[in-house]
């Protein structure tokens, strides 16, 4: 086979690209964890950037409905700039003032609950104090709490708090630097996310050129036609996702004072919040207010979770394919694949990003699919005519 010197540069640039792949693959299996510390390293170092890059798209839904339904017919000079700063404005409103009503409804009657656990615990443990030891046999379980060796298992707690004092503070200690981490990188990704917003056109040239620039053409094409699906399929998400929550907190709600459960505009709200969060964030509202409702009556919070069980059912058998389903072209068992997924590697950011980024895959790999069946079929119908 005679190769021209360019064909002989392309076959080796080949054959050294799948050397270097194949010992880069035999390194990562002999240290894996090696490789997986090194990954988590990465992640931690960008994941404040990935997070401003979420909160980003996530505000981005609301701010193209405004700039859409406010500015669709203004042609100034400075109108974009203006469009951006006050659709923002709205968008960022709109959102913390959702979270600060929440946040109002819901941290108060918590505060309240465990006020009343604590309460009605040291108020058991006093009545106990004066009570006779028959009387402590006649209570639930009262054998079993005069078996109990209070003065033995007091030592043993008092020495283990001993024991354990330093790990204890150098808990608090990691704890809190933990916590200030914590805010420090939110408050990077929150910058990180202003600047994405107010420069997103520009930023969006910028990756179109170095794309359609350092990458084949054919690889370009395919990337950013990839990113594009990923995009509509994020907002389509995002928007999708909060009607759903929003008919699923207020039905929460409805069905709670039908039943006269207490906390219903409280809990209907903070399950609506939760529910932003794919499959699992309903059922961690109803969690929270399941715990809120057992301080008032026991009772009411079994109905309350008998009742939250059903509406879940009917909201993930009914109503969440009618609402998404025209919003994210994924199937329900592919859409709990992802959110598995992405919860084990990123938790809730990983969650939120597991569902467009599946409902993408499963749209690339369909067209894929049905562009080779039609070249398939036309090669057989080639083939036939031949024959």
């Amino acid at each position: 086979m005679d190769l021209t010197p360019k064909k002989r540069r392309r076959l080796t640039y080949f054959i050294v690209g799948i050397a270097a792949v194949c010992i880069a693959i035999v390194f990562a299996l002999k240290n894996l964890d090696m490789v997986r510390d090194a990954f988590s390293w990465i992640v931690s170092l960008i994941m404040p950037l990935i997070i401003g890059l979420v909160i980003a798209l996530i505000i981005n839904v609301p701010m193209s409905f405004f700039e859409k339904l406010l500015f669709s017919k203004c042609k100034k000079f400075n109108c974009p700039k203006m469009k951006t700063v006050i659709s923002f404005a709205i968008s960022l409103i709109l959102i913390l003032g959702i979270l600060a009503g929440v946040v109002w409804l819901v941290i108060p009657e918590l505060v309240d609950a465990v006020s009343v656990i604590v309460d009605g615990a040291l108020n058991f443990i006093d009545k106990i104090s004066h009570m006779t030891e028959e009387e402590i046999a006649q209570l639930p379980l009262g054998k079993l709490l005069l078996d109990i060796d209070w003065s033995k298992t007091l030592n043993n707690l008092q020495n283990w708090i001993k024991s354990q004092g330093g790990v204890i503070v150098d808990t608090a200690v990691g704890t809190v630097s933990s916590v200030a981490s914590g805010i420090y990188d939110f408050f990077i990704a929150i910058v990180f996310a202003i600047y994405i917003i107010f420069n997103k056109e520009t930023l969006k040239r910028q990756v179109s050129r170095l794309i359609k620039a350092w990458v084949p053409e054919n690889v370009a094409t395919f990337t950013i036609h990839a990113t594009k699906v990923l995009g509509k399929n994020f907002r389509n998400f995002v928007s999708g996702q909060s009607l759903e929550a929003v008919i699923l907190g207020v039905l929460c709600m409805i069905g709670m004072l039908i039943l006269r459960i207490p906390y219903a505009p409280m809990v209907g709200a903070l399950v609506g919040v939760t529910a932003i969060i794919p499959v699992v964030g309903g059922f961690i509202g109803a969690g929270v207010g399941a715990f809120m409702i057992l301080t008032v009556s026991p009772v009411k919070a079994v109905i309350f979770l008998i009742f939250i069980l059903v509406l879940q059912q009917i909201e993930g058998n009914v109503i969440y394919p009618k609402v998404m389903g025209s919003s994210v072209s994924l199937p329900s068992m592919w859409i709990l694949a992802a959110v598995t997924i992405g919860g084990g590697i990123a938790g809730a950011v990983g969650m939120l990003l597991a569902v467009p980024v599946a409902s993408t895959i499963y749209t690339l790999v369909g067209e894929a699919t049905q562009k080779r069946e039609v070249k398939n079929k036309s090669l057989e119908t080639k083939t036939e005519v031949i024959e």
